[in-house]
């Protein structure tokens, strides 16, 4: 009697809410659930009870890297029908986050797990992000958007929200690829700096500076945003999107002391991040392989922290379907430039990449996880609009 094979069963049995056939390492078949199956698995060899119930998120995420698991399927929808089934694993992320260990994201640490996930290449990101080259939640205000169209507008609403004026300092804490600082310096003549630890990055935005004539008006450092606050550096308006979820738990507290050290009294800061609705650490499989020292901060751990530092908070906002379209459109053009990724990457780097933007997607629309931007000040600023009329006029 193969124990593996009869726990994986009932292991599989039990996660999905939708129909399934699953395909045994010795030739067997069987299907779970009533009707014709939506999802067939194939297991090509042995998972071990042990593995899966210690962390299923490393071991199946693992699986699939490893092509010990292969799926027939749309790969979001299957993840979606896992989510959908409230008793799944992967609803219940806190329970192994206890084993997880937590290593202190030190400014040598916190370089070393961005360049990590940056530095894969532009040429890389480039395939399948849209020319803005953002690779964080697009904003669609209307359905049929394009990406491009969708992160037009959502570095529009943020410009719009932090209420940007001629001659301000504008500091972009993990600037990415540079749209932000760009676009506040041409539209609204601010000054402004972006930080990254993207070497990558660093390049892209420097070049994108000097093709834009906006040397003297927008720069770029290679830099930590603990670094800015030893040299004492002050700014109007300060802004981060994507960024915070790279600062580990135990540096929540240093981001929001830094940022109060930087804002200038009356200043506005916008933060744009993935949220989760309790405290737990992300699970292993995801910081092993994709974002080291990755932790998701909670809408109260961020809300409790901006009161412990007298930081006002103006307006808050969900963003969750928005990162959930925008996910898929990336997997899409991920799988669509497929022959150009092969040439790049080898193919246990592709099926993790195409497992993470279909898990995220799935995560988005029916899983775990939120994305907020919010709006806060340092003291008390009477002179914002009321109303959010403004943010929505052309």
């Amino acid at each position: 009697m193969d124990l593996d094979r009869i726990f994986l069963g009932k292991f599989l049995k039990e996660m999905f809410l939708d129909t399934i056939k699953v395909k045994f390492w010795d030739g067997t078949e069987e299907k779970y659930g009533d009707g014709e199956a939506k999802f067939e698995i194939i297991l090509n060899s042995h998972i071990s009870k042990k593995d899966i119930l210690t962390d299923p998120f490393l071991t199946l995420g693992e699986a699939y890297m490893d092509k010990t698991i292969d799926l027939k399927g749309n790969i979001m929808e299957l993840l979606e029908s896992i989510y959908k089934n409230k008793e799944s694993f992967l609803n219940k992320a806190d329970v192994f986050s206890k084993i997880y260990k937590v290593l202190p994201n030190t400014l040598k640490k916190s370089k070393e797990d961005i360049q990590y996930h940056y530095d894969l290449g532009n040429d890389f990101y480039s395939l399948w992000l849209d020319k803005t080259m953002a690779y964080s939640c697009a904003y669609f205000k209307d359905k049929n958007d394009s990406l491009y169209q969708a992160q037009i507008n959502k570095v529009q609403y943020i410009l719009k929200k932090l209420n940007l004026k001629d001659g301000q300092r504008l500091l972009d804490i993990g600037c990415g690829w540079g749209e932000l600082i760009i676009s506040a310096a041409k539209q609204y003549g601010v000054n402004a700096l972006g930080i990254t630890l993207s070497k990558e990055q660093f390049e892209k935005v420097k070049y994108r500076i000097k093709e834009n004539n906006l040397e003297g008006k927008v720069d770029i450092k290679l830099a930590d945003y603990r670094e800015l606050v030893k040299n004492k550096e002050t700014f109007d308006r300060i802004v981060s999107v994507g960024m915070i979820e790279h600062v580990g738990r135990k540096n929540l507290p240093t981001y929001m002391e830094s940022v109060n050290s930087m804002l200038r009294d009356g200043g506005v800061s916008l933060l744009h991040c993935i949220t989760a609705q309790t405290e737990s650490e992300v699970n292993e499989w995801i910081k092993r392989y994709i974002f080291p020292g990755g932790y998701i901060p909670s809408i109260r751990e961020l809300v409790s922290l901006m009161a412990d530092n007298d930081l006002h908070l103006v307006d808050a906002e969900s963003l969750r379907l928005h990162y959930y379209k925008t996910l898929k459109c990336w997997a899409k053009n991920f799988e669509d430039k497929m022959d150009e990724v092969r040439k790049m990457k080898d193919e246990k780097f592709i099926r993790m990449w195409d497992l993470y933007l279909n898990a995220c997607a799935a995560s988005f629309h029916y899983g775990v996880v939120d994305i907020h931007q919010f709006l806060f000040t340092k003291g008390l600023k009477n002179n914002l609009p009321m109303t959010r009329k403004y943010l929505y006029e052309d």
